[in-house]
């Protein structure tokens, strides 16, 4: 039997028991230990952890195990194979599109719910469904389960532990975005900076590795996004920019876990971009890539967005602070830069460029063109060539006051006295707030209108950046570094829904929230958008006037990913419901005060009884 040991007052306690009846009491049924390996005695805690952080419950064995190898070629192809939803954002090109129809806007009406699964947890489901072969795979920070698409049934659940002391360098929900699929292994990233690859079919560890120094909760670092796998590489940012850390991506062998390579995000001393950075400034410089990215298989480049700098507060970092706010282009087997597209130089407001770059061809003037479209949480949305980050546009899509416009020659903002004040350490009103006009979910693309489907906020703020403090690798750097409260235009309408045209920024339709929607969105061939409320609901709208067309009230906020997929000829819409997130915990919002909370999964399909 294998047998851990933790320190506790200065005595080593066999745990291994203690912690399997501990998880069965917790989830009512007995847990089951599924690490294989030697049985190990460990000194310190986190040694042990690292080993066999692990348990695993079987629960059915009548349910689809067969899950086939997913090959590169099949994870390139996602987006035109409705039944399975493969890759974050629905297919590489992150544009959370379905050809599928068989739902649509005359019989939407008559979706109902087929099956609800419960996570068990508490603090917020922002998990990306991954479906193949007739299951589902889902995670929360703390949990990887697989589910009988049909059924709802549980087929494996993994528990993962972790150090209690991780969750100090959390900013923004104690949640986890998703696993990445490839040739039978469900890989994941863990809030304490490890990967972990689990069996499809059985849940079993296949492999677990930490990032490498100084990549620890201890330097401010923690993984809560989804892998994105390319020819078999596993690419992974970190989060962490809120607790002084420098940010980087890296990748590692999909098969082995082996670490491959490493492209930081903040410029080490006489690296290009370091003379952007005052004093030593760059060492606790941020530019965290906590939100998953996108693939070009014929570029060959991965896009992935950068986020803020470290502090908040610009008086300690004068200077552009390259390379924060910023869309990378990288080569996926080295991790080389191809270029980059800054947004917002010397940030003072936290506007991260962290938003998933969203790829398509659009026509540009009367030829056709590989873009990369961002909305930013600057308020601008822009437009991008794919092959070379040249600009093709940059437009406001929500309100501003920071800048009047992008410089169409240099990309840089065009700011307004109220950033110059700011970062003179004045008293500022500004639109929008820390949250921006849309923050960490993820818009989706319809080829078929051409427009954007994007989830907004309407929220501004009072800015005053103080004395900035002294940083040290670890230490908070974000929200006791500045002054700030909330202004609101009209307290019943803090967000939008809107379709936007990506080259105008401009607004066909959009349809006004209580509080901001902080769910991703979907768009199918049917024109119809769905979209979560952070009130529970889980909506339908027509993509061409926004429309509601159809709610169900789940039992909790949702601010999780929408997918769509087809089994034996019939549709299936899932998301994950469940209340948290930093907008949630922090927002001020009063709609949101007694919101209940509780992580659920939820499939739908129309009634045919």
């Amino acid at each position: 039997m294998l047998e851990c040991c933790s320190i506790a007052d200065g005595k080593l306690l066999r745990v291994s028991e203690r912690r399997a009846r501990r998880y069965s009491s917790a989830i009512g049924r007995p847990a089951i230990s599924n690490d294989n390996t030697t049985a190990c005695r460990c000194n310190e805690w986190r040694e042990c952890m690292f080993r066999t952080a692990l348990l695993v419950v079987l629960v059915s064995t009548a349910v689809p195990l067969g899950v086939l190898a997913q090959t590169s070629a099949d994870l390139k192809n996602d987006a035109n194979t409705p039944d399975d939803v493969l890759v974050y954002g629905m297919g590489y090109s992150g544009q959370r599109y379905s050809p599928l129809t068989q739902i649509n806007k005359q019989n939407v009406s008559k979706l109902v719910p087929i099956w609800s699964y419960s996570l068990a947890d508490l603090n917020g489901g922002e998990s990306f469904p991954v479906v193949k072969d007739g299951v589902i795979y889902v995670t929360t920070h703390n949990t990887t389960a697989a589910v009988d698409a049909l059924t709802g049934k549980q087929i494996w659940r993994v528990i993962h532990e972790y150090p209690p002391e991780t969750l100090r360098v959390v900013c923004c929900g104690i949640v986890n975005r998703g696993a990445a699929i490839y040739e039978g292994m469900i890989i994941r990233a863990l809030m304490d900076d490890r990967l972990i690859a689990l069996d499809a079919k059985t849940g079993n560890q296949i492999w677990m590795v930490s990032s490498p120094e100084p990549v620890t909760h201890a330097n401010g670092y923690a993984m809560t996004g989804a892998p994105l796998i390319v020819d078999g590489i596993v690419i992974t940012g970190v989060a962490g920019a809120e607790f002084s850390h420098r940010g980087l991506l890296e990748g590692y062998d999909a098969k082995t876990g082996k670490h491959l390579w490493r492209t930081y995000t903040i410029p080490a001393k006489g690296e290009p971009g370091s003379e952007t950075w005052e004093g030593d400034s760059q060492l606790t410089g941020g530019g965290s890539s906590w939100v998953t990215g996108t693939y070009d298989p014929e570029l060959d480049l991965v896009y992935w967005g950068i986020g803020n700098p470290a502090p908040w507060n610009p008086r300690a970092r004068k200077g552009d602070n390259l390379f924060t706010n910023s869309i990378f282009a990288v080569r996926p087997k080295t991790g080389e830069r191809v270029w980059y597209f800054q947004t917002t130089p010397h940030d003072p407001f936290d506007y991260d460029a962290v938003q998933t770059p969203v790829l398509a061809t659009i026509n540009i003037g009367e030829s056709p063109r590989k873009v990369v479209m961002q909305a930013n949480r600057s308020g601008f949305l822009y437009v991008l060539d794919a092959k070379d980050g040249k600009l093709l546009a940059a437009n406001a899509y929500g309100k501003i006051n920071w800048a009047s416009g992008v410089d169409k020659e240099t990309g840089r903002p065009i700011v307004t006295d109220v950033f110059k004040q700011a970062l003179e350490g004045k008293n500022v009103t500004v639109w929008p707030s820390i949250s921006g006009v849309t923050n960490w979910q993820s818009p989706s693309f319809s080829p078929r209108t051409g427009f954007l489907y994007i989830n907004t906020l309407h929220v501004g703020m009072t800015y005053e950046a103080p004395e900035p403090p002294k940083l040290a690798p670890g230490r908070p750097s974000g929200v006791p570094t500045v002054k700030r409260t909330v202004v609101v235009d009209d307290p019943n309408i803090r967000g939008y829904l809107k379709a936007v045209d990506p080259m105008t920024g401009k607004s066909k339709w959009e349809t006004p929230y209580q509080s901001p929607n902080y769910s991703s969105t979907m768009v199918t061939a049917s024109d119809l958008v769905f979209t979560g409320v952070m009130n529970g609901e889980f909506q339908a709208l027509d993509a061409e006037t926004g429309k509601v067309l159809w709610s169900f009230q789940t039992p909790s906020g949702i601010i999780g990913h929408p997918v769509t997929w087809e089994r034996n000829g019939k549709q299936y819409v899932t998301v994950v419901s469940g209340l948290g997130g930093v907008y949630a915990q922090r927002g001020g919002d009063p709609a949101l005060q007694n919101a209940p909370t509780g992580v659920t999964l939820w499939t739908f399909a129309l009634y045919d009884k």
